[in-house]
């Protein structure tokens, strides 16, 4: 029997919010949003704003319409990664960000990046290690309906698929 130990990255705390703390992975420079207290799905973890509105994409900010783009208020938002698997949900119509699985302190909030994007600014290579991984990340119109019907969509997005549909 092969029995493996699940050892966490050694991370420095780079700045605490009550509810989550911005870590620093030490061995990959990689930083990341923690929760810091428990949230069940459904929960809303926090509230968003608009720090800044733009009409195109960048690596920072999140699409709310076709040609509108905000950067994330409170900024520290910004420091949720991508994953196959999300554990949260920017919901871009009432500006909150809520739960989708259950996070106990020091769990990584993250979140599904085409759930939010049409199209993006810079696409990846996705590393979440997830069964479900989608591998290349590029946004949500590169995505088939099969596909984007596992994930929770902004308004946005569903419009967008609809638009696509009448096509």
């Amino acid at each position: 029997m092969i029995t493996t130990t699940r050892t966490k990255q050694a991370a420095k705390v780079l700045s605490e919010h009550g509810f989550a703390k911005v870590l620093l992975n030490k061995s990959t420079g990689q930083k990341s949003l923690n929760a810091s207290v428990h949230f069940s799905p459904g929960d809303v973890i926090s509230q968003f704003s608009a720090g800044t509105t733009q009409s195109f994409a960048t690596y920072l900010t999140v699409q709310t319409g076709p040609d509108r783009h905000i950067t994330l208020m409170p900024e520290f938002l910004q420091y949720i990664n991508h994953s196959c698997a999300p554990t949260a949900f920017f919901n871009t119509t009432t500006m909150e960000l809520t739960c989708l699985k259950a996070l106990r302190p020091g769990d990584e909030i993250t979140f599904f990046y085409p759930s939010t994007e049409w199209e993006m600014a810079q696409p990846f290579i996705c590393n979440c290690g997830k069964p479900e991984c989608l591998k290349l990340i590029n946004g949500a119109s590169h995505l088939s309906i099969e596909t984007l019907s596992k994930y929770k969509l902004t308004d946005f997005i569903r419009q967008m698929i609809t638009q696509k549909l009448s096509l």
